[in-house]
């Protein structure tokens, strides 16, 4: 009996032993799952990581494409970004209207790719016509041209061979003409439409209310009984000028600006108080500029559009008042040649606007281009502007318009069509933001 009991002892031993090896394994089995569970959880979520700091980088590369195109700074066809511990490699693809930009973050070898496709919204007409004025109307002294139709809402006065090279409108009952020649310019212009034309020589057409209100004119053709023009607005916004405003600021804000002599490059910028830029001063504008103060512009400065613009204008918007010097050369992105001339244009433009109400006496302008000045586009809503003797300019819009003698504005025909990197004419749309492969 005692045999049997130790037997059966050694066996319950074997199977306890036994036993706890199996719970052993088990154990051994389910910390070595645990261990590769987690580093597999912590390999998937470094990958994860890694794969959302490609795709931000990537976001950023396409960002800062697009923030350089529509502001119109300075950008390389291909380069890299650094963000962070990612880089992103981006390549731009501009075409005429259309805007191509792919952004591939990197980061350790996780790989996120962007593409953004942006086009520039169809064209609307800007400036239909070589002077538009508001209510201020306009006065031009002896020997003052215009190359160009014209349209005012207010009165049309001029002087001792004045002339005008296309047609001339002159809004509402109250609207007049005095001692103006209208020449053609082409086959059909040359015409007059106004309630009242006095003292003028028209070559084709005089439009205007009876026979009591045509007096010491002639003309190729007589139309009594014709309608009075309706008034037409001035062809920007405020609302407008207040999104060009808002694009200046994207690039920060300065104190009064002064270049004095040699050259530099500021856009887009807010300015708190004045821009000067005195004489043998060489200025590149690199994106939209908004001037608190006044705007000045000294004898024998250049200011030209950086060649980014490409076909699109620059505008830089002026509170105050603005003054342009002598001997001024103006050119949009085509650039600047020499001896006063820029390159040949390629439809890109430069527009300064005054925000200023100063109207509507000569002495004290809202906008003052003196002679020689080569401005492309002067543009105000409700102030006064005045062109010196041999200014010679693009298109002048403005509330009120006072043009010395010898003055001379010659209309481009592709200022019905300009595009700004924002505003009337077109800007920049995305069409499509997608990740790729």
């Amino acid at each position: 009996m005692q045999l049997k009991f130790i037997k059966i002892k050694k066996e319950n031993g074997y199977v306890a032993f036994f036993v706890t090896i199996l719970v052993l394994s088990a154990l051994l089995g389910i910390a070595i799952s645990i261990v590769i569970l987690t580093l597999s959880i912590q390999k998937i979520s470094a990958n994860i990581i890694k794969s959302s700091q490609a795709y931000y980088a990537a976001e950023a590369g396409i960002e800062d494409s697009l923030l350089r195109i529509f502001s119109s700074i300075d950008y390389a066809p291909t380069n890299t970004l650094s963000v962070g511990g990612a880089t992103a490699d981006i390549t731009i693809e501009k075409v005429s209207t259309s805007l191509t930009i792919e952004s591939q973050g990197n980061a350790l070898g996780r790989i996120r790719k962007l593409r953004v496709k942006a086009f520039i919204t169809s064209n609307e007409a800007s400036f239909y016509y070589g002077v538009q004025v508001g209510d201020g109307g306009l006065t031009m002294n002896g020997n003052a041209q215009i190359l160009g139709n014209v349209y005012s809402n207010g009165p049309a006065v001029g002087a001792s061979n004045t002339r005008i090279y296309g047609d001339l409108y002159v809004a509402k009952a109250t609207g007049s003409i005095d001692s103006i020649q209208v020449i053609k310019a082409g086959t059909e212009d040359g015409n007059v439409h106004a309630h009242t034309i006095l003292n003028s020589d028209i070559e084709n057409g005089a439009y205007y209310f009876d026979n009591t209100t045509i007096i010491g004119t002639t003309a190729g053709s007589l139309y009594p009984g014709s309608s009075d023009p309706e008034p037409e607005n001035l062809p920007i916004s405020d609302i407008q000028i207040n999104k060009w405003k808002d694009d200046a600021i994207v690039g920060g804000t300065m104190d009064s600006y002064i270049l004095n002599g040699g050259e530099d490059s500021l856009g887009p910028i807010k300015i708190n108080g004045d821009l000067t830029i005195n004489s043998n001063s060489n200025l590149t504008q690199t994106g939209t500029i908004w001037v608190t103060g006044n705007f000045v512009l000294e004898s024998n400065t250049i200011i030209q559009l950086a060649g980014s613009y490409g076909s699109n204008s620059g505008v830089i918007i002026v509170d105050g008042n603005i003054s342009l010097s002598s001997n001024v050369t103006i050119c949009g992105s085509e650039g600047y040649k020499k001896a006063g001339a820029c390159y040949d244009n390629i439809g890109s433009f430069l527009m300064f606007v005054s925000n200023s109400s100063s109207c509507c006496n000569p002495a004290s302008p809202a906008i003052w281009a003196n002679s020689n000045t080569n401005a492309v586009i002067l543009y105000t809503n409700n102030g006064l502007i005045r062109l010196g003797a041999s200014a010679e300019l693009k298109e002048v819009t403005g509330y009120a318009l006072y043009i010395d003698s010898n003055a001379n504005v010659t209309y481009e025909s592709g200022l019905a069509n300009i595009n700004f990197t924002s505003g009337p004419g077109g800007g920049w749309k995305i069409d499509s933001w997608e990740e790729v492969e």
